[in-house]
């Protein structure tokens, strides 16, 4: 047996028989991993930190006196709906890194590390949601600068923002299913946004629902979006948690228990 093909047989079995501990670790140190990805070239925050101070001054402003007859009113309708909008959106550069990884070849270089197989796969998922914290941040900060205050207080605020960082992360694993079996991290994009967009803008975001046509009624009234927004501003706004937190939640539990499984099985064919 050649030293290269000892080498190997040395390597296989720690891979193949790693503890759910050590996965635990080396999932952890790939996030960390992420994070430094971060750190040397922050333009990759670009969208979690440009995108909410601009999205949240564009729309108040062109939208609040149309719709809510000044801005200060129209501050509690829109905020939360930023927020879903921002963080959901910025869960598809989960699928494009991914993808840009695997076209790289690093996750073929990490295949010879004596480590989970999962972990490159967890660790990005693990990462991602610093990105997504950030966004909630900084939108909740924006509109506080705007003049928001939410009745409900500082710490169901909170829970409102950890609720769409949490739904974020589930549907990040549909968009990381998207990167594995997807060719390019151009068409991974493609797919996430023509998936996303009108999800997004055909929602209870940024308008009333009942100023919509009635055959576009239901299928707002039905989209998972809204009733996560629902459920941000009853939280931030009134400090209740109603239905719509309890649909959003099981929504988020049900993505993962499809795309987990799906996003594994496909990551574990290509590497």
């Amino acid at each position: 047996m050649s030293q290269a093909a000892a080498k190997q047989a040395h390597i296989r079995p720690l891979k193949n028989h790693t503890s759910f501990v050590q996965s635990v670790r080396n999932s952890l140190t790939m996030a960390y991993r992420g994070l430094l990805k971060i750190r040397r070239t922050p333009e990759q925050l670009f969208d979690v930190t440009l995108q909410p101070i601009l999205f949240t001054l564009m729309f108040t402003y062109i939208f609040g006196g149309a719709i809510s007859g000044d801005v200060a009113s129209y501050l509690p309708v829109i905020i939360p709906g930023i927020l879903v909008q921002t963080v959901i959106t910025t869960s598809i550069v989960t699928g494009v890194q991914l993808r840009e990884d695997m076209d790289k070849g690093v996750f073929d270089r990490f295949k010879s590390l004596p480590i989970a197989r999962i972990a490159p796969l967890a660790g990005a998922l693990l990462a991602d949601t610093i990105r997504y914290a950030i966004a909630t941040i900084l939108t909740l900060a924006m509109g506080y600068l705007m003049g928001y205050r939410p009745d409900g207080g500082l710490g169901y605020v909170v829970i409102a923002g950890v609720l769409v960082v949490g739904c974020s992360w589930a549907i990040s694993w549909i968009f990381a299913f998207f990167g594995v079996i997807a060719r390019t991290a151009s068409s991974v994009q493609g797919i996430s946004m023509i998936v996303l967009f009108p999800l997004t803008f055909l929602s209870n975001a940024f308008v009333p629902v009942d100023t919509m046509p009635g055959w576009l009624q239901w299928f707002v009234k039905l989209n998972p979006i809204s009733h996560l927004v629902s459920a941000v501003r009853e939280l931030a706004n009134s400090g209740t948690m109603g239905m719509d937190a309890v649909i959003s939640l099981i929504g988020a539990a049900v993505i993962v228990a499809i795309f987990a499984p799906l996003t594994v099985q496909a990551y574990m064919r290509r590497t």
